[in-house]
């Protein structure tokens, strides 16, 4: 499982990709110090990080849950899925989820792993993630505003969350797996694409695929959608579906928008994409339709995407 996006190289925003190199980025495990920094950075980013023993952080979680008091709501909404959108702080949001999870809620668990993925870079390393945000922010690059911005919601959002919660690829992996074997579908197709699947044979991976799009459910097409490019056009066994082909994954991604999943330009995906993928939008209004169509496929493409987002979500008989 990718901890960022996997959409690639044609869907291209150079200069915000080219400035992941440049930062501490964590999805590797390396984690940037001070003393790495280059000197053109200038000594004001430096001075930003001091590494707080896990003590402090541990009791800082504590006053902050304090102060939340009444605040946070004590149930969980009819559509559990709703509070990973907008402002939430996931860290609550993760906390009321744990109990239903724990009592064999598939959903919940699924909304859990969510959290996780969307958190992890930031939970690696909190007061380094801070730093990065400070030396894209003084590299002063035109890709570097957006994806500030779009980390910073991140820290907001993730702000609970510290090294110790060990959020990162087995924490997720094993939360995904306790969704899909109690009957997520999201989950399960979340680890075909991470290339952990329930089952490895040609006839339960073709199953999937179809189960999936017959659901209509957006979660799991998004879910299942980076295992459907590039990757599946060796796999016999997704002949004649949506897969196999620069066009497919972005399908796939299009289609959960279509059936109701967030994809406007507030949305985690879009948020997700620009914070730990560097994909950003130059245009801050674009949803993410709009963005593909924008930056991803040619006007000779286009009517061949639209075909197949067609395809992908139109119903069949009885269904």
């Amino acid at each position: 499982m990718a901890l960022v996006p996997t959409l690639k190289t044609w869907l291209l925003v150079v200069p915000a990709l080219a400035l992941l190199g440049v930062v501490g980025y964590r999805a590797g495990g390396h984690v940037r110090h001070a003393d790495d920094m280059p000197d053109s950075v200038g000594e004001t980013p430096v001075a930003l990080v001091a590494a707080a023993p896990m003590q402090a952080q541990q009791l800082a979680r504590q006053l902050l849950a304090n102060e939340r008091g009444n605040a946070i709501a004590s149930g969980l909404p009819l559509d559990i899925r709703a509070d990973i959108e907008g402002d939430t702080d996931l860290f609550a949001y993760a906390q009321r989820l744990q109990l239903q999870a724990a009592n064999g809620n598939a959903e919940a668990s699924w909304m859990i792993s969510r959290v996780y993925d969307y958190c992890a870079i930031y939970a690696m390393d909190p007061g380094g993630y801070q730093l990065d945000n400070a030396l894209l922010t003084g590299l002063g690059m035109t890709a570097s505003p957006a994806m500030v911005q779009a980390r910073e919601r991140v820290a907001r959002r993730c702000g609970g969350f510290v090294a110790s919660d060990g959020l990162g690829r087995q924490l997720i992996l094993t939360q995904r797996v306790q969704a899909a074997t109690a009957g997520n579908l999201a989950a399960e197709a979340a680890l075909f694409a991470d290339g952990q699947p329930l089952q490895n044979s040609p006839d339960y991976r073709r199953g999937l695929v179809e189960r999936v799009r017959e659901s209509r459910d957006p979660e799991a097409f998004m879910a299942l959608a980076p295992a459907m490019g590039q990757r599946a056009s060796g796999d016999s066994a997704l002949n004649g579906l949506v897969a196999g082909d620069q066009y497919s994954e972005l399908a796939w991604r299009l289609g959960a928008c279509e059936l109701g999943m967030a994809c406007g330009p507030d949305s985690v995906l879009m948020n997700n994409f620009c914070a730990n993928g560097g994909i950003c939008s130059q245009d801050g209004g674009q949803d993410f339709a709009t963005f593909v169509y924008d930056a991803a496929v040619s006007r000779q493409g286009a009517g061949k995407m639209k075909t197949l987002v067609e395809e992908l979500i139109k119903k069949r008989k009885g269904r």
